[in-house]
C-alpha cells in the first residue's frame, strides 16, 4: 500500500493496536467495528460517543507518550505529516508504522475506506460500507433527478477569507447529490486543496443567481447567519434578501465518513423539504 506521503506500507497481518490522530479515521475505524483495537484518539475527536473512553493524543505530544502505549499503527493525515515530521520519524525509527491518508473526492473516499479495511483486516466490512453508501446515494438521485427548477447555491467554506469548495470536493458532491446547483463551479483550487479563494467580487457578480447561501459551520468556519447578513455588500445577494441563509455542521459535509449521507439529506431538507422529509430518508440517518 502507498499512503499520501508515498510511504510504501508492507505488512503481513492486520494492525491491532491503533492510534488515530484524525477524526475521520477514528469514525471510520469505529464503523468497521474496531473499538477494541483503538488505543487512542485525537484530542479533538467527539464522534462517536465511545471516544470519550479513549486516551487522547496530539501531534504536540512527546514521542515517549506514543511509545508507552506500544501501538503498531499511527494513522495521520497530510497536514499533520507535513507539520510535525520529527515526531513521525521518531515513531518510525521505533518500529511503529505511520500511515497518512486523506481523500479529496468521493472516488478517493471509497479507496480510502478499502485501505482502512486492508490495514485492519476488515476488508469485507469496508466493501459493505461502500455498497451501503452507494445504494443510499442512488436512491437520493432517483428522487432529485426530475426536480425543476433546481436551487442554485453558494456553498461557503471559510467566511473570513471568502473561500468556497472546488468542483468534486465532498461538500459539493453532497450539495449536487441533494439536487442543488453549485454557482461557484468556476472556483479554482488553492495550494492543491479542495478549498478555493472566491472573492467578494466573484460572489457579488452572481448575486442574482444565488437562491440559497449555505455555509459550513465548525472549527474551520465559526460563522453565524447574522455575520453573513451583515457582510458589507452581501445585501444585494438574492438569498440574503430572501433570508435563505443556512448553516450546516462541517463534520457531516466535509469528512470522508458514512455520515456524509446525513449531510446530503440535511442539505436536501433545506433545499427541498417536501422530498427530503419523507420517512425513508429519516430512517437512514
Amino acid at each position: 500500500m502507498t499512503d499520501k506521503k508515498n510511504r510504501q506500507i508492507i505488512f503481513e497481518k492486520p494492525f491491532t493496536r491503533i492510534i488515530s490522530l484524525y477524526g475521520a479515521h477514528t469514525e471510520n475505524l469505529y464503523h468497521l467495528g474496531l473499538d477494541d483495537h483503538i488505543l487512542g484518539v485525537s484530542v479533538n475527536d467527539t464522534f462517536p460517543s465511545q471516544v470519550d473512553k479513549k486516551p487522547r493524543f496530539s501531534y504536540h505530544d512527546d514521542p515517549e507518550k506514543f511509545l508507552a502505549f506500544m501501538p503498531d499503527l499511527v494513522l495521520i493525515r497530510p497536514m499533520i505529516d507535513n507539520g510535525y515530521p520529527n515526531l513521525f520519524r521518531r515513531l518510525e525509527k521505533s518500529g511503529i508504522i505511520v500511515v497518512s491518508l486523506q481523500p479529496s473526492s468521493i472516488q478517493e473516499m471509497y479507496d480510502y475506506w478499502l485501505k482502512l479495511g486492508l490495514l485492519t483486516g476488515r476488508g469485507q466490512q469496508a466493501e459493505k460500507m461502500i455498497r451501503d453508501f452507494k445504494k443510499k446515494i442512488a436512491r437520493i438521485k432517483v428522487k432529485t433527478h426530475g426536480i425543476q427548477p433546481k436551487k442554485r447555491v453558494y456553498f461557503q467554506a471559510i467566511h473570513t477569507r471568502m473561500k468556497t469548495f472546488t468542483k468534486g470536493a465532498m461538500p459539493i458532491f453532497a450539495l449536487e447529490t441533494a439536487g442543488g446547483i453549485n454557482v461557484a463551479s468556476d472556483a479554482k483550487a488553492s495550494r492543491n486543496t479542495n478549498i478555493a479563494i472566491y472573492g467578494k467580487e466573484q460572489i457579488l457578480a452572481k448575486a442574482s443567481q444565488i437562491d440559497v447561501f449555505l455555509a459550513q459551520k465548525g472549527v474551520m468556519n465559526a460563522v453565524t447567519i447574522e455575520q453573513i447578513k451583515k457582510e458589507p455588500g452581501f445585501s444585494v445577494i438574492k438569498a440574503i434578501k430572501n433570508n435563505n441563509i443556512y448553516l450546516i455542521d462541517e463534520n457531516i459535509v466535509s469528512r470522508p465518513v458514512p455520515r456524509l449521507y446525513k449531510g446530503i439529506v440535511s442539505i436536501g431538507m433545506l433545499l427541498y423539504p417536501d422530498i427530503f422529509t419523507q420517512e425513508k430518508f429519516k430512517e437512514d440517518i
